[in-house]
């Protein structure tokens, strides 16, 4: 994966000065606040960009600071989620706030080390932090960001760590944020999986496979037909489904109340969502009370998760 210091330096400044003109405004790109930055990068884990930074301004104008979400009962932040899914992210970032607020005074740490062992940030996540908050030479590879370095410089190695030094290699010193921020966008509308805008793409001129036949991205062909022969599986079955509608009858109840649940939901039987309320107590998202007819609340307690 060597490149040529000229080389490299063309394609950074190509890429700096598409952003520049042409990148994404989302809200939280506005900011270098690490807190805000750190929620922002959570809600971004299984939530697409635009609907993320819709959801982030509301959310960061509740918890302003991890002391804000500190101090709130788990049902609060639950509530605050309501659309985001995977709700057992906000009981990771409310319990990372804690942590936060006990362990560095109140202040998103900005060492990989400390950042990793917060729950919930993994290796993408603190490192997306250390790029756009702290601005350090650090790569943040996301699913288009490792398209677009496959294709342009690679074919990267497949050791995650081997992958991960080799993309810290092309991060500008002096531009890690933009730099990150550039490769997503480029990632999502020019170098797309199917169908690459070549000829609208920054890099073009030193791009390994422009104009050629960019690296299959995915599964192969033969995988997605595979895949279409499976039966499909109506939404109102899935478990994510159910997951989602048992928390949101308990978001619309009042504080404390306990929601009794006797009835099917959409495809699901009395049985199917008793097992699924266990499983969303095990999670953490809500306190079950003892009975012939299962009740549930939010939860409730401020040290029920600490």
């Amino acid at each position: 994966m060597n490149i040529a210091p000229v080389a490299l330096r063309e394609m950074q400044s190509a890429v700096l000065d598409w952003y520049a003109a042409n990148g994404r405004e989302l809200a939280f790109r506005r900011t270098t606040d690490a807190w805000a930055i750190l929620v922002a990068e959570v809600i971004a884990q299984q939530t697409q960009a635009a609907r993320a930074a819709e959801a982030w301004t509301r959310l960061i104008a509740q918890f302003p600071t991890p002391a804000a979400l500190a101090s709130v009962a788990p049902a609060v932040v639950i509530r605050a989620w309501r659309g985001l899914g995977y709700n057992r992210r906000a009981i990771a970032l409310r319990t990372a706030a804690i942590r936060i607020v006990d362990e560095h005074g109140g202040r998103v740490p900005d060492s990989l080390d400390a950042l990793e062992s917060l729950p919930g940030i993994g290796p993408y996540t603190a490192r997306a932090v250390l790029a756009f908050a702290f601005d350090r030479p650090v790569a943040t590879l996301d699913t288009n960001v490792r398209r677009v370095l496959d294709r342009a410089v690679g074919p990267l190695p497949t050791s995650p760590r081997a992958m991960q030094a080799a993309a810290d290699g092309f991060v500008p010193t002096d531009a890690a944020a933009a730099w990150g921020h550039a490769l997503m966008d480029i990632g999502a509308t020019q170098c797309v999986v199917r169908t690459p805008r070549c000829e609208a793409c920054p890099i073009r001129a030193t791009c390994r496979t422009s104009n050629g036949r960019p690296q299959a991205s995915g599964a192969t062909g033969e995988r997605r037909r595979m895949r279409s022969k499976r039966p499909t599986q109506t939404f109102l079955s899935t478990t994510r489904w159910l997951r989602g509608r048992i928390l949101d009858r308990l978001r619309d109840a009042t504080d404390g109340m306990w929601v009794t649940f006797a009835d099917p939901m959409g495809d699901h039987s009395p049985d199917a969502v008793r097992r699924e309320l266990d499983q969303l107590a095990t999670d953490g998202l809500l306190q079950l009370a003892l009975g012939p007819e299962p009740r549930a609340r939010l939860v409730t307690s401020l040290v029920a998760i600490r």
